[in-house]
């Protein structure tokens, strides 16, 4: 697993940017992706995936140590769905 200390670095790096410049980069595009999301919409980047939200209904759970039943707020949940090239980098190309 990458820090955030180590993804800012390797971006910096692979930008050919100063570590400020990369964390401001960073940081404005993890922004953008929250705001966007907050409003309902999708932030799709091609090849690499789709941001968006789901809604989790209220439900009864269990209190894992009592047993006794918890109820669990509606919520709002970040979702993200790989796209088909992503996928194929990662599994290599069906053939």
């Amino acid at each position: 697993m990458a820090t955030k200390a180590e993804m800012i670095d390797a971006v910096a790096d692979a930008a050919g940017v100063s570590k400020a410049d990369a964390e401001r980069t960073l940081g404005a595009f993890f922004d953008h992706v929250v705001a966007e999301t907050k409003k309902g919409e999708a932030v799709t980047w091609p090849g690499f995936g789709k941001f968006s939200t789901t809604e989790r209904s209220a439900r009864t759970g269990r209190n894992p140590q009592t047993g006794e039943p918890v109820q669990i707020k509606a919520s709002t949940a970040m979702k993200f769905s790989a796209s088909s090239a992503l996928k194929e980098a990662l599994n290599g190309k069906k053939k």
